[in-house]
Order: C-alpha cells, then structure tokens, then sequence
C-alpha cells in the first residue's frame, strides 16, 4: 500500500456491485504547520483522493504528499501515488488491479514502484460496518539512496474496515501484509488508521495515523516509519 499507500494506504477502493447510475467524488486534504521564534518547524500534509464508479467498475487515484522542515533543514519527505481499478463479478466477490510510487529518502527509499492484482470479498456489510478482504500477487521494483536497485515479486493481502460513528462521521482502517517471494525475512506492513468528522456538507476534519513496518530495512534505518497527520478535508 502506498499510503494506505498509503499503504498500504494503502489508498484502496473495494470493489462494488453494481450501481444504479455512475458517482464521482473528489476530496482533498491539507494540514499546515509553521512556528517560528523558539522554535523554527514547519511541516505538510496533502492529499488527493478521486474515485469514479460506473457500473461494476471502480477507478481510484490517490497522491500523498508530507513534508517537514526545521531550522531550514529537511526532516521529512514522503510522496505516494496509486491507481487502481476494481470489477465486482458479484455483490460480494470482485477483481482488482493496481499500480503505485513511493519515495521515502529518510527510510533510505529513493523510489519505488508496485504493480498488482487480486481478488476481493466482502466480510460484512451492515448499516454501520463494513469489512472487506483482499488477496493478490504484486511486482516491486525499488531503488534505495545507495542507488542499489531490488525487484522482486511479493504476495498481498489486506483487510478494509470502515465504520460510521454517525451518519456523516466515519472511521477507517486499512492493513496490508506484502511478503517478498524471494526473502521470506522481507516481511512488510501498511496501516492506515483514519477519523474524518465533518463540520459541513464539503468540509470536514481529518486525522490520520500511517504506520509503515519493513521487518529488513535498508541499511542504517529503522524498521517501523510513523506518521500522524491532521488536517481538513474538501470533497467536491
């Protein structure tokens, strides 16, 4: 997942029966921080998230974008991009495809890129839950800051869960589990934890909390990448 992919989100849409007639939505996020004096922090948080629904098919894009800076010094930089399609084959099992970037030169990623595809199901579907499931292979292709380059393929599963506290305000939660086929020890993790309340028909609060867990580094960096993010968000 990219944030999620992204991870995972990471980041991705479950795949839908049909619909009565096609549905767009477009929403951003943006969180801005600056202090100055004793201090000198700046840091940023955006996100854009589409999705288009048409029949069986659901198309999605998201980028993420989080920057930070202290004492005019960078300090974080994390980019992601994803596009995914998805084709329900019934009201509960569908198919789906998927390809992203990612860059992370603080976890030693200069880039990387991921293609995928799987199947999905749906768990449960009641008026105020709903979990789905995913199974898939992905294709990586990464290069780190040594400029040492890595491609491998890697098995895929995740878990969709989302829940609304009201009828506007919702809870998400999404985790990916990639296993790299070559090197088992490889073992990665994309969570994303997200709260979304709104304070008008187009704007609303968000925060989020993305855990990114790589069981083998690169070297000389830690496992486990941490990220709250808080902001609003703007739908359209």
């Amino acid at each position: 997942m990219r944030w999620l992919p992204s991870l995972f989100l990471l980041v991705a849409v479950p795949a839908s029966a049909q619909a009565p007639k096609d549905s767009f939505r477009l929403a951003f996020d943006l969180g801005f921080v600056n202090a100055s004096g004793n201090t000198d922090v700046t840091t940023l948080n955006a996100g854009e998230h589409l999705s288009y629904v048409s029949g069986p098919w659901t198309l999605a894009h998201e980028v993420i974008v989080i920057e930070g800076r202290s004492h005019g010094s960078e300090t974080a930089a994390q980019y992601s991009t994803d596009l995914r399609v998805d084709r329900a084959l019934s009201a509960r099992f569908g198919a789906y495809g998927l390809a992203g970037y990612y860059r992370n030169p603080f976890a030693g990623i200069a880039r990387r890129f991921d293609e995928g595809f799987g199947l999905t199901a749906k768990i449960l579907s009641r008026p105020h839950d709903a979990l789905s499931g995913e199974v898939g292979t992905s294709f990586i292709q990464e290069r780190n800051t040594a400029l040492l380059e890595n491609s491998f393929s890697a098995g895929r599963s995740a878990l969709l869960y989302k829940h609304n506290l009201t009828d506007a305000a919702t809870l998400q939660e999404t985790a990916e589990l990639l296993v790299n086929f070559q090197h088992t020890d490889d073992r990665r993790v994309n969570s994303e934890t997200s709260l979304t309340a709104p304070l008008s028909k187009r704007i609303s609060l968000k925060a989020a909390y993305l855990l990114r867990f790589q069981n083998v580094p690169e070297p000389g960096f830690k496992k486990t990448d941490r990220v709250l993010t808080t902001g609003v968000q703007i739908v359209f």
